[in-house]
């Protein structure tokens, strides 16, 4: 069966982010930039707060991704920052058919992907090719 464009392709929530989430991440990335752990370090940079790595953002929309597409099924997956992720907050990952292409001969799939806060506020946009 073929996608339609516009069809969802995966909506998943994920919990708050907390700064033990933040903590681990540091310890498992080895990006130890004390903005996003160090309270008054961020003060002293003008934020209100720690913010969420990017990086973790990403893994957060790779990881919705890969849960709905099996990873062999993945050709392409980039994305791009739009906005800082503050501490506390709850992301959605979504990806959507935009496109429906033939790349080297196989049918393919191009998603448009997006992770919002519970705002509805995009921190994340991006795209993935998947192989159908």
């Amino acid at each position: 069966m073929t996608p339609t464009i516009g069809a969802r392709i995966f909506h998943k929530e994920f919990p708050p982010i907390t700064r033990h989430r933040l903590a681990l991440y540091c310890g498992a990335s080895g990006d130890h930039n004390p903005i996003h752990v160090d309270l008054d370090f961020a003060k002293k940079a003008g934020f209100p707060d720690v913010f969420t790595h990017g990086m973790l953002v990403m893994a957060y929309l790779g990881q919705a991704l890969t849960d709905a597409v099996p990873p062999p099924r993945l050709r392409t997956f980039s994305t791009r920052f739009v906005a800082i992720t503050q501490l506390g907050a709850r992301l959605t990952c979504e990806g959507h058919v935009a496109e429906l292409v033939e790349r080297n001969g196989e049918r393919c799939a191009k998603l448009a992907l997006t992770t919002k806060d519970e705002n509805g506020d995009v921190k994340l946009s991006g795209e993935a090719v998947i192989a159908l």
